[in-house]
């Protein structure tokens, strides 16, 4: 696993051994940085479920302002810290030993861009759209990854379902925020 481009290209990362974290494939995190592309620059990047951290340090490596990793796993937590040391970008990462939920309860910040990856099969994708929603800025965008049988609402809040890209059994989930007019009288 490496960083694909950017000003930290090829830098190698660490994950997790075993099945506790499943990263995203290259070629999906290719595809999603493609079309993240023009939203990234001087961006603030949640990157939730943060497992290695790749996703989050992949922005910052294409131009995202800040990152912010959020992982309920004390170990994963640890190999975050390690990808961030590797890639340099302490001043522009800052980890969040927390489970989603509680971190977002006590959360005051806003973000530009977040991607949620919770584990598959622990259906807690709907939830966690629903609970980031509140902390997204004006014109922000969501990002979801989730196996083949997820559905997902067409609007959570202020943010409706731009587009669904599929990558095999990997689907990416994009909302933008919009703004919705009153109906009139």
């Amino acid at each position: 696993m490496r960083i694909i481009t950017g000003s930290r290209r090829g830098r190698k990362l660490k994950t997790l051994p075993g099945d506790a974290v499943r990263p995203t494939p290259d070629r999906v995190k290719e595809a999603l940085f493609n079309i993240l592309q023009f939203d990234l620059e001087g961006r603030v990047f949640l990157d939730l479920f943060a497992g290695s951290g790749q996703i989050g340090l992949e922005a910052l490596s294409r131009g995202a302002k800040r990152a912010v990793f959020v992982d309920s796993a004390k170990a994963s937590c640890g190999v975050v810290l390690e990808n961030i040391h590797t890639t340099g970008f302490e001043n522009e990462a800052q980890v969040m030993n927390a489970e989603y939920a509680s971190y977002l309860m006590r959360c005051t910040e806003t973000f530009d861009i977040a991607f949620l990856d919770p584990p598959y099969g622990a259906n807690l994708l709907r939830d966690t759209l629903e609970r980031v929603t509140p902390h997204m800025n004006r014109g922000g965008l969501i990002v979801c990854e989730s196996d083949a049988g997820q559905e997902m609402p067409e609007r959570v809040g202020d943010f409706a379902l731009a587009r669904t890209y599929r990558y095999g059994r990997v689907h990416i989930w994009l909302y933008r925020w919009e703004t919705v007019e009153p109906e009139e009288d």
